[in-house]
């Protein structure tokens, strides 16, 4: 199954006409996720003192190997960085959930690249559609990650540029 509206998607590289809260591009290419939500609208965004280039991180529960904990990840888009609250080998795969409501992120769809990663959502805006949204792998050490806001891929257009 494709993860993606794709009736629905357009890549027009209009990124700079992206106006609302939940995104910022940056030099013309660097996106930034400024606010996230969980499956049940709860802000995941800043909940922590953990930034990233002074841009407070988007944080996630984690379980894998038997533990739990809290992973806080870069907002800027193709940024690998992030805190991890155990070790957990590259191929891992995990489950996350909203550290607030503690309930597990809605599952997107598989992620085509034969690796058996699937993509979970976190919400860019609080009325949580997959119009918007930040699509994250659920396995340690996969960097594929995609954000769609207003159902275009505004990622791989900047990605490109």
């Amino acid at each position: 199954m494709d993860p993606v509206d794709r009736r629905n998607l357009t890549i027009t590289g209009r990124h700079r006409a992206v106006t609302g809260p939940h995104v910022t591009v940056e030099d013309d290419v660097l996106v930034i996720v400024t606010q996230a939500f969980g499956p049940r609208g709860d802000n995941l965004v800043g909940i922590s003192d953990v930034q990233f280039d002074e841009h407070p991180a988007v944080t996630l529960g984690i379980r894998a190997l038997g533990k739990e904990g809290l992973v806080h990840l870069s907002p800027i888009h193709g940024d690998g960085r992030k805190t991890k609250p155990f070790d957990i080998p590259a191929g891992t795969r995990c489950e996350l959930f909203c550290p607030v409501s503690r309930q597990t992120l809605d599952l997107v769809g598989d992620v085509e690249d034969g690796s058996g990663a699937r993509y979970y959502a976190i919400y860019l805006t609080p009325q949580l559609s997959q119009g918007s949204m930040v699509m994250v792998s659920d396995m340690w050490g996969h960097y594929h990650s995609r954000i769609i806001d207003d159902f275009e891929l505004i990622s791989a257009w900047a990605s490109r540029h």
